[in-house]
């Protein structure tokens, strides 16, 4: 076997921090490598410069660019050799063959799932945080909310390293959830990734499977039709919308709603109808003194102006967000 003499050249304890063990062939036919980042890899065979690039995009999908690298050749023979390399210059090399072997060593600091799922059951268990223990589902809703508006924020600010963080924290909340439904035996987040796993497969069928489609407008109305069919309402267009959360924010429910409706072609307005709605609620608005039926016409100029925004690719919720963000930069600080 390869191994003895690659883990004698590397003086590497394969039993030490789990040592995993690929070919290069199966590493490099992936788009996100099989590993866990926080344990020590060996990836055998890199025969040639194509298959080290295969190899090298796949792993330049967890690694760093600058994650060193050791190649050992020949390892047990004579002309048993080894250098090092950073990931981006992996296919660089044109001296690789059948026993070149790929020493790919953990990331510097706990960077992988299953470390980060360690540290969520810590604070849950019975000697970890009393706050993180007192938690369920129905208390971490806020939490749920708060951090994804705060993603929000992040991207209309376009501040990555501030997205990268506030991804995290979002993340954190999943995996909260799921680490809650497995003390309770409800779900795990296998469970979670499972399913999710499941769904995206079955509604690409045009990635997946042999479907054709002509444009992303097509795969969005695949993707309804796809839905419905699983819901057992294929071609019925009452329920449709169950599945839009009532408890959404108005205007971005308005949106998602006006979404699937044009997924499912019941939306055939024009531009000149929408302005016509919206002139029309509008002055129904400021004629009427009834409270119920100027409040009425205000959602229905509110819901045609939405359509609008849909129809000119704006999206309302992040629109409504950056014009009042502007207001309140440009607001005077003693007014």
């Amino acid at each position: 076997s390869f191994l003895e003499p690659v883990l004698t050249h590397l003086r590497l304890d394969p039993l030490d921090r789990g040592l995993q063990v690929f070919d290069a062939m199966e590493i490099g036919a992936q788009h996100h490598p099989p590993l866990d980042p926080d344990r020590p890899v060996l990836v055998a065979q890199l025969y040639g410069r194509q298959l080290a690039s295969d190899v090298k995009l796949t792993l330049l999908n967890l690694y760093p660019a600058e994650h060193p690298l050791t190649l050992i050749q020949g390892a047990g023979t004579l002309g048993e050799k080894g250098w090092s390399v950073p990931l981006f210059e992996l296919d660089r090399d044109s001296n690789l063959n059948d026993l070149t072997t790929l020493y790919v060593p953990p990331l510097s600091r706990p960077s992988g799932m299953a470390a980060l799922q360690e540290v969520v059951a810590r604070l849950r268990a019975p000697d970890g945080c009393p706050w993180d223990r007192e938690q369920t589902h129905a208390t971490l809703r806020r939490y749920l909310l708060e951090e994804t508006y705060e993603v929000l924020a992040a991207i209309d600010a376009d501040d990555r390293d501030k997205l990268c963080e506030e991804l995290g924290d979002l993340l954190l909340q999943v995996l909260l959830h799921s680490q809650i439904a497995v003390e309770s035996g409800e779900f795990s987040s296998a469970d979670v990734a499972a399913g999710l796993i499941a769904k995206l497969i079955r509604r690409h069928p045009h990635v997946f499977g042999d479907l054709d489609v002509a444009d992303a407008s097509e795969v969005l109305q695949n993707w309804e039709q796809l839905k419905a069919k699983e819901r057992g309402e294929k071609d019925k267009i009452k329920g449709q919308f169950d599945g839009v959360p009532v408890a959404l924010p108005a205007l971005l429910r308005a949106q998602e709603v006006q979404d699937r409706a044009a997924r499912l072609g019941v939306d055939g307005s024009s531009q000149v109808e929408l302005d016509r709605r919206i002139g029309e609620a509008l002055r129904q608005a400021s004629a009427t003194t009834d409270p119920e039926r100027r409040e009425d016409a205000i959602g229905e100029a509110l819901f045609a102006l939405v359509r609008l925004t849909r129809m000119l690719n704006v999206e309302a919720e992040s629109a409504l967000r950056q014009a009042t963000a502007r207001y309140v930069a440009e607001f005077p600080a003693d007014p």
